[in-house]
């Protein structure tokens, strides 16, 4: 990895690794606990591929696997992350551009799943069985649920933090492809258009028609995209 993607990843990971544990981690939500450190990652893993996903995976769980306070065993946070880092960069788009929000909130939803079921199955194995008496099924709907809310308020941004540090011109692109928070917020519902405006053309006798002079022309009119206020703070 280039030493401009090191420095950034260490210090999303060691930033959303000291939110999760000082302020996610304290919130009192049911069930599960938003997993910043998982939306670090996936972010990473969609811009530098599933290489740079997998070692910033395996390094920001093995970072928290020794982070107080922990209870599981060592590596076994860092054995999820990497396997949900390289999968996550499979997902990046050859052209380097997101059409839409789409596909990167379904990767959300598909990695806060498979991140828990990983941690649970893992944790069988060496004989943790707490998901077992918390209830699989309500920590696979919360995990998936608060990570699915928090995902466009902090994936669009560490994706175009990781590009403006490799000078990548995807990044000043406008709208960033779908990369922008207010497109991931208005993915369930469409932008509204105006209506197309009527083309006259008027011509004097003894003059020529000048090239721009047509009125009406294509009004395009985007409607103001509103965002309900998330009540309540999601918890790890």
């Amino acid at each position: 990895m280039h030493l401009n993607r090191i420095v950034l990843s260490t210090c999303l990971v060691v930033f959303a690794l000291v939110v999760q544990i000082c302020v996610l981690a304290r919130l009192q939500l049911p069930g599960a606990v938003p997993d910043l450190l998982l939306l670090v990652v996936l972010g990473l893993a969609l811009v530098y591929g599933h290489t740079g996903g997998a070692l910033i995976g395996f390094g920001a769980g093995l970072l928290a696997d020794f982070a107080p306070p922990a209870d599981h065993a060592a590596g076994r946070y860092a054995l999820v992350l990497c396997v949900i880092g390289y999968l996550a960069g499979l997902a990046k788009p050859e052209t380097g551009q997101l059409r839409s929000a789409t596909g990167p909130m379904l990767v959300v939803v598909a990695a806060a799943i498979g991140a828990t079921l990983l941690y649970a199955g893992v944790g069988i194995l060496v004989g943790d069985d707490a998901a077992r008496q918390v209830g699989l099924g309500k920590l696979l709907f919360t995990a998936a649920l608060y990570d699915l809310l928090l995902a466009p308020f902090t994936v669009p941004l560490i994706m175009g933090l990781a590009r403006r540090s490799e000078n990548d011109p995807m990044a000043d692109s406008a709208g960033g492809g779908g990369e922008s928070p207010s497109r991931w917020i208005s993915t369930a519902g469409g932008v509204s258009t105006g209506r197309i405006g009527r083309m006259s053309r008027f011509r004097r006798p003894g003059r020529a028609p000048r090239i721009g002079s047509q009125r009406g022309g294509l009004l395009a009119r985007t409607g103001k995209n509103r965002t309900a206020r998330i009540k309540g703070v999601k918890r790890l």
